[in-house]
């Protein structure tokens, strides 16, 4: 049950206004159970001073594209309440002319463009209002019995307002069952949510969290009385068994998902979850349409629900049944497009966002894992939902034809608008191992700096953790995850592209990069020395790109690989012949990959670099020791060494094979494979002949 969590306290020591707006909002925000992300609104009417040095009374409304849970008080929209008044007295509004007419409203055109829903803030004569999504509100609304429920928990306490896509009219409509019905202490919108208001905006926020917890009450006793979802009609795998399932089918979604743009996929076996589709009523539900016009433009009217028996059917019938059924709800959603669209409109990517699998659990599709898990959020609260009007009646949603005004709406498309323009690597997944040294940590956040996730892979855990972690909090949450990967070990790098696949659906770029260096006259080589330089830099290249290159085949999206190769890769370096031979294995190795990927457009680089220093543990270790032994000079005057030994005077830094990588893994080198690029300042003995 929702809770209320207002702090008398913390509240007191805030200013008067916009401050408490954010705090109130901040906690509706908190529960997605009582709002949606990025949904619903809150506003306070207060007195400012203008420009001019007067009092004005203005509203400050939550701002267009922000989310109550995280907004701070640049989100919101301060407007003049004398300017907006006068419409209340209007009969009718377009859309177009509210957006124009509150623009000019402001009272700072560095303000966000103002809700959807902010003539229903103005038009009530309250000083704080709540439009919020709450489950239980809106299973109520959702049940085809809802107005009768809502009379046996509220009495004569509320206004029923028939379903409306927001703006001036739905506005106006509510405004005036208010103040038809002045005892009134709530407005339900059918199909849609909650308002509520207050004089003081603890109040306001306490009667919000009340009439929830009502709700929720009447719902959970009456939920007792019904089998869930019909009841199960599909038991769950094992956790394990989920897992490996999900880690081998992902890939093949990823690509039957992505049409013109590569989608990011995630993975939910969350209790609710399986719940849900394991029900015997979950595959006739789930079609009825979407439980909140908010969801829409997230998780599309309708999810892909997988028929599938999990006791009885293996592993390879489910991917045959996710291919046609993803084929078939593209289709499908070209239909609806076609039926429905306005002059002008650009059909969406017609792929599912959400896809339901019995025995297994739910995966969501986006642009980002960020977009993947807020669908995946939204089809929880669906749930919820779904639960509580089944629980009341019969679950309901918006006709085709509604869902699909509020899906292309223009003001629903504005919000999208605001998301920054996708870059090189948007949409892409990288897996680089040895990211936790200098060149991977480098490479990680180049390529995470233009759009892509990343895969740290590292012998060394606490090292990938730590670069993850500084990723994720520039870029922000799940851009990055760590992985430990020894890469001799075949079972370990297995169990990374397992990972990689669960939580980002497959891998579009490896970084072949983990390494090692040892140095010894050749007849002092011992095969120790001799076979810790080919597991590591030949077999263990080997070993990571094949397990790509079946997950770029599986998902039939082509790929790049670039191997960190090495100046000895084509020079003969004295007293270094394990590692040599080595890095000469991995430059052909690449190159007879690179003849075999072409055909399923899976491109492979060798970069040759010379002499990375910086943020190495290599050059950090005996190696340093040993690579001036050989030159017969001092340790520290390696660096200096180097620079002279190349054409163009210059050290070489990870930043520099990063750029190589970022080049090779572009679009720009779409059309090169089986190349070597020298970075190494010029070193006229390395020259590719």
């Amino acid at each position: 049950m929702v809770q209320n969590l207002w702090d008398t306290g913390k509240a007191a020591q805030l200013k008067k206004g916009l401050d408490e707006l954010v705090y109130r909002s901040n906690l509706i925000g908190s529960d997605r159970s009582v709002c949606n992300w990025g949904g619903g609104n809150t506003s306070t009417k207060t007195i400012v001073e203008d420009f001019r040095g007067r009092e004005i009374e203005v509203m400050y409304v939550k701002g267009s594209g922000s989310d109550l849970g995280t907004m701070q008080g640049k989100h919101f929209t301060g407007l003049r309440l004398e300017d907006i008044t006068p419409l209340y007295e209007l009969d009718e509004m377009s859309d177009e002319e509210m957006v124009a007419y509150l623009s000019n409203c402001m009272i700072d055109a560095k303000h966000p463009r103002a809700s959807i829903e902010t003539l229903l803030h103005a038009f009530l004569p309250f000083p704080h209002v709540d439009h919020t999504h709450p489950d239980a509100i809106i299973s109520i609304c959702c049940a085809d019995n809802g107005r009768e429920i809502a009379r046996e928990i509220y009495g004569d306490r509320f206004v029923w307002v028939p379903y409306i896509r927001p703006g001036f009219t739905l506005s106006k409509m509510i405004a005036e069952g208010v103040r038809n019905h002045p005892s009134a202490e709530l407005v339900l919108m059918e199909k849609h949510g909650l308002v509520t208001w207050g004089n003081t905006p603890e109040e306001t926020y306490a009667k919000t969290i009340r009439v929830i917890q009502e709700a929720e009450s009447y719902i959970n006793q009456r939920s007792q009385e019904k089998a869930t979802f019909g009841g199960a009609q599909y038991a769950s795998l094992a956790e394990e068994e989920r897992r490996l399932a999900v880690a081998e089918i992902m890939p093949l979604i990823r690509g039957a998902v992505s049409d013109d743009k590569k989608m990011i996929l995630t993975f939910d076996d969350a209790e609710d979850v399986l719940s849900f589709v394991n029900g015997t009523d979950s595959k006739v539900l789930s079609q009825v349409g979407a439980a909140c016009p908010d969801h829409l433009v997230h998780t599309k009217v309708v999810p892909l629900y997988i028929d599938w028996e999990p006791q009885a059917e293996n592993i390879e019938q489910l991917k045959q049944n996710l291919k046609e059924g993803i084929q078939q709800y593209k289709h499908s959603y070209k239909d609806y497009f076609e039926r429905n669209k306005h002059e002008g409109d650009q059909m969406f990517e017609a792929a599912p966002r959400v896809i339901l699998i019995p025995g297994i659990g739910m995966i969501n599709t986006g642009k980002s894992h960020a977009h993947s898990l807020i669908s995946g959020a939204l089809y929880h609260r669906a749930i919820a939902v779904m639960k509580g009007a089944t629980a009341l009646g019969n679950f309901v949603s918006l006709s085709e034809n509604e869902s699909y005004n509020v899906e292309y709406w223009p003001l629903e498309l504005y919000k999208l608008s605001l998301a920054p323009k996708e870059t090189e690597f948007s949409r892409q997944v990288a897996l680089i191992t040895g990211g936790a040294g200098g060149i991977g940590s480098e490479t990680a956040r180049l390529l995470v700096s233009e759009g892509a996730h990343v895969v740290i892979a590292d012998l060394n855990l606490e090292g990938a953790e730590r670069v993850a972690a500084e990723i994720n909090e520039q870029y922000g949450e799940g851009r990055a995850l760590p992985v430990k990967m020894d890469v001799t070990n075949e079972e370990q790098i297995k169990e990374a592209y397992r990972q990689c696949a669960i939580t980002y659906g497959g891998v579009d770029i490896i970084v072949n990069n983990a390494g090692l260096a040892t140095s010894s006259r050749f007849d002092e080589t011992s095969l120790q020395e001799w076979n810790l330089n080919i597991n590591v830099l030949g077999t263990g290249y080997f070993l990571v790109a094949r397990e790509a290159f079946k997950v770029m085949k599986e998902q039939e999206l082509g790929g790049s690989m670039v191997f960190i190769g090495s100046k000895n890769s084509i020079y003969a370096g004295k007293n270094v012949t394990a590692y040599s031979s080595a890095k000469a294995l991995e430059a052909h190795l690449a190159r007879c990959i690179a003849t075999e990927g072409g055909e399923y457009g899976i491109r492979v680089n060798t970069i040759l670099p010379d002499a990375i220093l910086q943020g190495s543990a290599i050059w950090n270790s005996n190696w340093r020791n040993e690579r001036a032994a050989a030159y017969g000079i001092e340790p520290d005057q390696l660096e200096e060494h180097y620079r002279k030994r190349t054409t163009l005077l210059v050290n070489i830094y990870p930043r520099d094979i990063a750029e190589g990588v970022a080049f090779f893994a572009s679009s720009k080198a779409e059309k090169t494979t089986g190349c070597m690029l020298t970075i190494d300042g010029g070193v006229p003995a390395a020259f590719t002949r």
